[in-house]
Protein backbone atom coordinates (compact mmCIF):
# COMPACT_ATOMS: atom_id res chain seq x y z
CA UNK A 1 0.00 0.00 0.00
CA UNK A 2 1.27 3.46 -0.83
CA UNK A 3 1.25 5.32 2.46
CA UNK A 4 1.93 8.60 0.67
CA UNK A 5 -1.73 8.56 -0.33
CA UNK A 6 -2.69 9.19 3.29
CA UNK A 7 -6.48 9.19 3.75
CA UNK A 8 -7.05 7.89 0.22
CA UNK A 9 -5.34 4.61 1.08
CA UNK A 10 -8.41 3.40 2.98
CA UNK A 11 -11.13 4.28 0.49
CA UNK A 12 -11.50 0.66 -0.66
CA UNK A 13 -10.88 -1.05 2.67
CA UNK A 14 -12.67 -4.39 2.73
CA UNK A 15 -12.68 -4.90 -1.04
CA UNK A 16 -11.30 -8.36 -1.79
CA UNK A 17 -9.75 -8.81 -5.24
CA UNK A 18 -8.37 -11.93 -6.93
CA UNK A 19 -5.90 -10.87 -9.62
CA UNK A 20 -5.22 -13.56 -12.21
CA UNK A 21 -3.66 -11.10 -14.67
CA UNK A 22 -0.02 -10.85 -15.69
CA UNK A 23 2.42 -8.44 -17.31
CA UNK A 24 1.25 -4.80 -17.26
CA UNK A 25 -2.44 -3.85 -17.77
CA UNK A 26 -4.09 -6.02 -15.11
CA UNK A 27 -1.38 -5.70 -12.45
CA UNK A 28 -1.36 -1.92 -12.82
CA UNK A 29 -5.15 -1.86 -12.44
CA UNK A 30 -5.01 -3.87 -9.22
CA UNK A 31 -2.02 -1.81 -8.07
CA UNK A 32 -4.28 1.26 -8.22
CA UNK A 33 -6.98 -0.60 -6.31
CA UNK A 34 -4.40 -1.67 -3.71
CA UNK A 35 -3.23 1.93 -3.30
CA UNK A 36 -6.80 2.82 -2.41
CA UNK A 37 -7.03 0.11 0.24
CA UNK A 38 -8.29 -3.01 -1.55
CA UNK A 39 -6.80 -6.35 -0.52
CA UNK A 40 -5.27 -7.96 -3.60
CA UNK A 41 -4.42 -11.65 -3.90
CA UNK A 42 -2.16 -12.07 -6.92
CA UNK A 43 -2.52 -15.58 -8.35
CA UNK A 44 0.45 -16.70 -10.44
CA UNK A 45 1.31 -19.87 -12.37
CA UNK A 46 4.30 -21.95 -11.16
CA UNK A 47 6.66 -20.08 -13.52
CA UNK A 48 5.50 -16.75 -12.11
CA UNK A 49 4.35 -13.53 -13.73
CA UNK A 50 6.45 -12.83 -16.87
CA UNK A 51 7.21 -9.39 -15.39
CA UNK A 52 9.15 -10.92 -12.47
CA UNK A 53 12.54 -10.82 -14.27
CA UNK A 54 12.06 -7.04 -14.58
CA UNK A 55 12.36 -6.54 -10.84
CA UNK A 56 11.74 -2.74 -10.70
CA UNK A 57 8.63 -3.12 -12.86
CA UNK A 58 7.29 -6.09 -10.91
CA UNK A 59 7.76 -4.29 -7.59
CA UNK A 60 6.12 -1.11 -8.88
CA UNK A 61 3.09 -3.07 -10.09
CA UNK A 62 2.71 -5.60 -7.32
CA UNK A 63 3.92 -4.25 -3.99
CA UNK A 64 1.34 -4.59 -1.25
CA UNK A 65 -0.27 -7.66 -2.85
CA UNK A 66 -0.40 -11.16 -1.40
CA UNK A 67 1.12 -13.54 -3.97
CA UNK A 68 -0.13 -17.11 -4.27
CA UNK A 69 0.79 -19.81 -6.77
CA UNK A 70 -1.44 -22.38 -8.42
CA UNK A 71 -1.03 -24.64 -11.44
CA UNK A 72 -3.87 -23.67 -13.76
CA UNK A 73 -3.54 -27.06 -15.46
CA UNK A 74 -4.29 -29.03 -12.31
CA UNK A 75 -7.97 -29.63 -11.35
CA UNK A 76 -7.14 -29.64 -7.63
CA UNK A 77 -5.51 -26.22 -7.89
CA UNK A 78 -8.49 -24.86 -9.83
CA UNK A 79 -10.77 -26.18 -7.09
CA UNK A 80 -8.67 -24.26 -4.58
CA UNK A 81 -9.02 -21.11 -6.67
CA UNK A 82 -12.78 -21.55 -6.78
CA UNK A 83 -12.75 -21.68 -2.97
CA UNK A 84 -11.00 -18.31 -2.93
CA UNK A 85 -13.67 -16.95 -5.27
CA UNK A 86 -16.29 -17.52 -2.60
CA UNK A 87 -14.75 -14.79 -0.43
CA UNK A 88 -13.85 -12.36 -3.22
CA UNK A 89 -15.65 -9.26 -4.44
CA UNK A 90 -13.73 -9.07 -7.70
CA UNK A 91 -11.81 -11.40 -9.98
CA UNK A 92 -9.70 -9.76 -12.69
CA UNK A 93 -7.95 -11.63 -15.50
CA UNK A 94 -6.11 -11.03 -18.76
CA UNK A 95 -6.63 -14.39 -20.47
CA UNK A 96 -7.71 -14.67 -24.07
CA UNK A 97 -11.42 -15.30 -24.64
CA UNK A 98 -12.40 -18.91 -23.96
CA UNK A 99 -9.60 -19.68 -21.50
CA UNK A 100 -11.73 -19.08 -18.41
CA UNK A 101 -14.44 -21.28 -19.87
CA UNK A 102 -11.94 -24.08 -20.53
CA UNK A 103 -10.71 -23.93 -16.92
CA UNK A 104 -14.19 -23.86 -15.44
CA UNK A 105 -13.73 -20.29 -14.23
CA UNK A 106 -16.40 -18.66 -16.39
CA UNK A 107 -19.01 -16.39 -14.87
CA UNK A 108 -21.94 -18.80 -15.18
CA UNK A 109 -20.11 -21.30 -12.98
CA UNK A 110 -18.54 -18.89 -10.52
CA UNK A 111 -21.71 -16.91 -9.86
CA UNK A 112 -23.23 -20.10 -8.43
CA UNK A 113 -20.47 -19.98 -5.81
CA UNK A 114 -20.61 -16.22 -5.30
CA UNK A 115 -23.59 -14.38 -6.85
CA UNK A 116 -22.16 -10.95 -6.09
CA UNK A 117 -18.80 -11.67 -7.79
CA UNK A 118 -17.65 -9.03 -10.27
CA UNK A 119 -15.43 -10.37 -13.04
CA UNK A 120 -13.42 -8.06 -15.28
CA UNK A 121 -11.45 -9.46 -18.21
CA UNK A 122 -8.85 -7.30 -19.95
CA UNK A 123 -8.52 -8.47 -23.56
CA UNK A 124 -6.76 -7.20 -26.64
CA UNK A 125 -9.67 -7.15 -29.05
CA UNK A 126 -12.79 -8.11 -27.10
CA UNK A 127 -14.60 -11.37 -26.39
CA UNK A 128 -16.13 -11.86 -29.83
CA UNK A 129 -15.32 -11.33 -33.48
CA UNK A 130 -12.52 -12.46 -35.81
CA UNK A 131 -9.80 -10.80 -33.74
CA UNK A 132 -10.91 -12.09 -30.33
CA UNK A 133 -8.34 -14.91 -30.17
CA UNK A 134 -5.40 -13.04 -31.70
CA UNK A 135 -2.34 -12.11 -29.69
CA UNK A 136 -1.28 -8.50 -29.36
CA UNK A 137 0.75 -5.97 -27.43
CA UNK A 138 0.39 -2.27 -26.82
CA UNK A 139 1.89 -1.41 -30.21
CA UNK A 140 -0.65 -3.59 -32.00
CA UNK A 141 -3.62 -2.10 -30.16
CA UNK A 142 -2.37 1.41 -30.94
CA UNK A 143 -1.86 0.50 -34.59
CA UNK A 144 -5.18 -1.22 -35.20
CA UNK A 145 -7.29 1.31 -33.28
CA UNK A 146 -6.19 4.27 -35.42
CA UNK A 147 -4.47 5.95 -32.47
CA UNK A 148 -0.91 5.28 -33.64
CA UNK A 149 -1.59 7.05 -36.93
CA UNK A 150 -2.30 10.20 -34.90
CA UNK A 151 1.17 10.01 -33.30
CA UNK A 152 3.06 11.46 -36.24
CA UNK A 153 5.64 14.20 -36.44
CA UNK A 154 3.87 17.36 -37.63
CA UNK A 155 6.85 18.17 -39.83
CA UNK A 156 7.95 14.84 -41.35
CA UNK A 157 4.85 12.73 -40.80
CA UNK A 158 7.00 9.97 -39.33
CA UNK A 159 5.30 7.65 -36.85
CA UNK A 160 6.41 7.81 -33.22
CA UNK A 161 7.02 4.60 -31.25
CA UNK A 162 5.74 5.65 -27.83
CA UNK A 163 7.60 4.45 -24.74
CA UNK A 164 4.41 4.99 -22.71
CA UNK A 165 1.97 2.09 -23.09
CA UNK A 166 -1.24 3.99 -23.77
CA UNK A 167 -3.20 0.91 -24.82
CA UNK A 168 -2.16 -1.12 -21.79
CA UNK A 169 -2.55 1.64 -19.23
CA UNK A 170 -5.16 4.12 -20.47
CA UNK A 171 -7.40 1.73 -22.40
CA UNK A 172 -6.61 -1.32 -20.27
CA UNK A 173 -5.77 -0.55 -16.64
CA UNK A 174 -7.74 2.65 -16.19
CA UNK A 175 -10.88 1.41 -17.91
CA UNK A 176 -10.64 -1.84 -15.94
CA UNK A 177 -10.58 0.10 -12.66
CA UNK A 178 -13.67 2.04 -13.76
CA UNK A 179 -15.37 -1.24 -14.67
CA UNK A 180 -14.46 -2.81 -11.31
CA UNK A 181 -15.71 0.08 -9.20
CA UNK A 182 -18.90 0.58 -11.21
CA UNK A 183 -19.80 -3.12 -11.13
CA UNK A 184 -18.97 -3.46 -7.43
CA UNK A 185 -21.24 -0.52 -6.65
CA UNK A 186 -24.05 -2.12 -8.64
CA UNK A 187 -23.44 -5.52 -7.01
CA UNK A 188 -23.67 -4.03 -3.54
CA UNK A 189 -27.03 -2.50 -4.43
CA UNK A 190 -28.46 -5.56 -6.12
CA UNK A 191 -26.49 -8.50 -4.72
CA UNK A 192 -25.73 -9.59 -8.27
CA UNK A 193 -22.35 -9.40 -9.95
CA UNK A 194 -21.47 -9.45 -13.64
CA UNK A 195 -18.71 -10.17 -16.12
CA UNK A 196 -17.31 -7.15 -18.00
CA UNK A 197 -14.86 -7.22 -20.89
CA UNK A 198 -12.36 -4.37 -21.31
CA UNK A 199 -10.95 -4.43 -24.84
CA UNK A 200 -7.78 -2.39 -25.15
CA UNK A 201 -8.14 -1.90 -28.91
CA UNK A 202 -11.74 -0.75 -28.52
CA UNK A 203 -10.81 1.45 -25.56
CA UNK A 204 -8.17 3.21 -27.63
CA UNK A 205 -10.50 3.63 -30.59
CA UNK A 206 -13.06 5.28 -28.32
CA UNK A 207 -10.44 7.85 -27.31
CA UNK A 208 -10.24 9.24 -30.83
CA UNK A 209 -13.03 11.63 -29.87
CA UNK A 210 -10.98 14.79 -30.55
CA UNK A 211 -9.55 13.79 -33.96
CA UNK A 212 -13.01 12.75 -35.10
CA UNK A 213 -14.52 16.08 -34.05
CA UNK A 214 -11.73 18.42 -35.11
CA UNK A 215 -11.16 16.49 -38.31
CA UNK A 216 -14.68 17.35 -39.41
CA UNK A 217 -13.91 21.03 -38.78
CA UNK A 218 -10.63 20.93 -40.69
CA UNK A 219 -11.85 18.88 -43.67
CA UNK A 220 -13.53 21.83 -45.48
CA UNK A 221 -10.22 23.71 -45.30
CA UNK A 222 -8.40 20.74 -46.85
CA UNK A 223 -10.56 20.15 -49.88
CA UNK A 224 -12.82 17.70 -48.09
CA UNK A 225 -10.18 15.26 -46.87
CA UNK A 226 -9.49 14.50 -43.22
CA UNK A 227 -6.37 16.16 -41.77
CA UNK A 228 -3.06 14.36 -41.57
CA UNK A 229 0.12 14.98 -39.61
CA UNK A 230 0.47 18.63 -38.63
CA UNK A 231 -2.87 19.56 -40.18
CA UNK A 232 -5.37 19.12 -37.36
CA UNK A 233 -6.36 21.55 -34.63
CA UNK A 234 -4.21 19.97 -31.92
CA UNK A 235 -1.44 18.25 -33.85
CA UNK A 236 0.41 21.16 -35.37
CA UNK A 237 -1.71 23.52 -37.48
CA UNK A 238 -2.14 26.23 -34.82
CA UNK A 239 0.67 28.67 -33.97
CA UNK A 240 -0.67 28.91 -30.41
CA UNK A 241 -0.68 25.14 -29.81
CA UNK A 242 2.56 23.63 -30.97
CA UNK A 243 6.01 22.31 -30.18
CA UNK A 244 8.89 24.63 -30.97
CA UNK A 245 12.59 23.82 -31.13
CA UNK A 246 14.93 25.97 -29.02
CA UNK A 247 18.50 27.04 -29.73
CA UNK A 248 19.88 23.96 -27.95
CA UNK A 249 17.66 21.45 -29.73
CA UNK A 250 15.29 21.13 -26.78
CA UNK A 251 11.60 21.93 -27.18
CA UNK A 252 9.07 24.36 -25.76
CA UNK A 253 5.43 23.24 -25.51
CA UNK A 254 3.16 26.15 -26.33
CA UNK A 255 -0.38 25.14 -25.35
CA UNK A 256 -2.03 28.56 -25.39
CA UNK A 257 -5.18 27.26 -27.04
CA UNK A 258 -7.46 29.94 -25.61
CA UNK A 259 -6.96 33.59 -26.56
CA UNK A 260 -6.38 34.75 -22.98
CA UNK A 261 -3.43 32.36 -22.66
CA UNK A 262 -2.03 33.29 -26.07
CA UNK A 263 -2.17 36.94 -25.07
CA UNK A 264 -0.14 36.13 -21.96
CA UNK A 265 2.36 34.11 -23.99
CA UNK A 266 2.81 37.02 -26.41
CA UNK A 267 3.68 39.25 -23.47
CA UNK A 268 6.47 36.89 -22.44
CA UNK A 269 7.55 36.57 -26.07
CA UNK A 270 7.65 40.41 -26.15
CA UNK A 271 5.50 40.34 -29.26
CA UNK A 272 2.27 42.14 -28.29
CA UNK A 273 1.42 42.56 -31.98
CA UNK A 274 0.78 38.81 -32.15
CA UNK A 275 -1.87 38.82 -29.41
CA UNK A 276 -4.92 39.08 -31.64
CA UNK A 277 -3.54 36.71 -34.27
CA UNK A 278 -5.40 33.77 -32.84
CA UNK A 279 -7.97 31.29 -34.11
CA UNK A 280 -10.51 32.62 -31.60
CA UNK A 281 -9.99 36.05 -33.10
CA UNK A 282 -10.57 34.91 -36.68
CA UNK A 283 -7.12 33.70 -37.74
CA UNK A 284 -8.10 30.72 -39.90
CA UNK A 285 -6.06 27.53 -39.58
CA UNK A 286 -4.18 26.69 -42.80
CA UNK A 287 -4.36 30.31 -43.96
CA UNK A 288 -1.13 31.97 -45.18
CA UNK A 289 -1.34 34.38 -42.22
CA UNK A 290 -1.52 31.52 -39.74
CA UNK A 291 1.38 29.71 -41.38
CA UNK A 292 3.46 32.89 -41.35
CA UNK A 293 2.78 33.42 -37.65
CA UNK A 294 3.78 29.84 -36.85
CA UNK A 295 7.05 30.35 -38.71
CA UNK A 296 7.67 33.61 -36.84
CA UNK A 297 7.09 31.93 -33.47
CA UNK A 298 9.43 29.10 -34.46
CA UNK A 299 12.16 31.59 -35.39
CA UNK A 300 11.78 33.45 -32.11
CA UNK A 301 11.80 30.33 -29.94
CA UNK A 302 14.86 29.04 -31.77
CA UNK A 303 16.76 32.18 -30.73
CA UNK A 304 17.05 31.11 -27.07
CA UNK A 305 17.77 27.95 -25.11
CA UNK A 306 15.07 25.96 -23.36
CA UNK A 307 16.44 26.97 -19.96
CA UNK A 308 16.11 30.61 -20.93
CA UNK A 309 12.52 30.19 -22.09
CA UNK A 310 11.62 28.09 -19.05
CA UNK A 311 12.88 30.85 -16.76
CA UNK A 312 10.97 33.52 -18.68
CA UNK A 313 7.71 31.55 -18.54
CA UNK A 314 8.12 30.34 -14.95
CA UNK A 315 5.91 33.04 -13.46
CA UNK A 316 3.48 33.29 -16.40
CA UNK A 317 0.11 31.54 -16.36
CA UNK A 318 -0.27 30.95 -20.09
CA UNK A 319 0.08 27.19 -20.73
CA UNK A 320 3.69 27.27 -21.94
CA UNK A 321 6.05 24.68 -20.47
CA UNK A 322 9.41 23.08 -21.18
CA UNK A 323 9.47 19.56 -22.59
CA UNK A 324 11.26 17.70 -19.81
CA UNK A 325 13.13 14.44 -19.94
CA UNK A 326 11.99 11.62 -17.67
CA UNK A 327 14.84 12.34 -15.26
CA UNK A 328 14.11 16.08 -15.25
CA UNK A 329 10.45 15.39 -14.54
CA UNK A 330 11.38 13.19 -11.58
CA UNK A 331 13.38 16.07 -10.11
CA UNK A 332 10.78 18.75 -10.87
CA UNK A 333 9.11 20.19 -7.73
CA UNK A 334 5.75 18.98 -9.02
CA UNK A 335 6.82 15.34 -8.80
CA UNK A 336 9.83 15.28 -6.46
CA UNK A 337 9.47 12.63 -3.76
CA UNK A 338 6.41 11.08 -5.39
CA UNK A 339 6.18 7.46 -6.49
CA UNK A 340 6.35 7.30 -10.31
CA UNK A 341 3.02 5.45 -10.62
CA UNK A 342 1.10 7.52 -8.09
CA UNK A 343 -1.69 9.63 -9.56
CA UNK A 344 -3.74 10.55 -6.49
CA UNK A 345 -3.14 12.71 -3.46
CA UNK A 346 -5.45 13.74 -0.64
CA UNK A 347 -6.87 17.25 -0.48
CA UNK A 348 -7.21 18.64 3.04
Amino acid sequence: MNRALGPLAGLLDGLQVLDLSRNLPGPYATRMLADLGAAIVKVEPPEGDPARPLAPLFEALNHGKECRTIDFRQPADLDRLREWVMDADVMLDSFRPGVLQAMGLHHERLKALNPRLVMVSITGYGQQGPWAHKAGHDLNFLALSGVLDQMRSPTTGELALSNVQWGDLAAGSSLAVIAVLSAVLAARRSGVGRHIDVSMAHGLHAQLVMPQATGQLMAPLLGGRMPGAGEDLLNGVLPCYNLYACADGRHLAVGALEHKFWKGACEVFERPQWADQHWQRGLMPHSPESQALKAAVATLVRSRTLADWAERFEAADCCVTPVLSWQEAREHPLFAGQAPVQAWSPVG
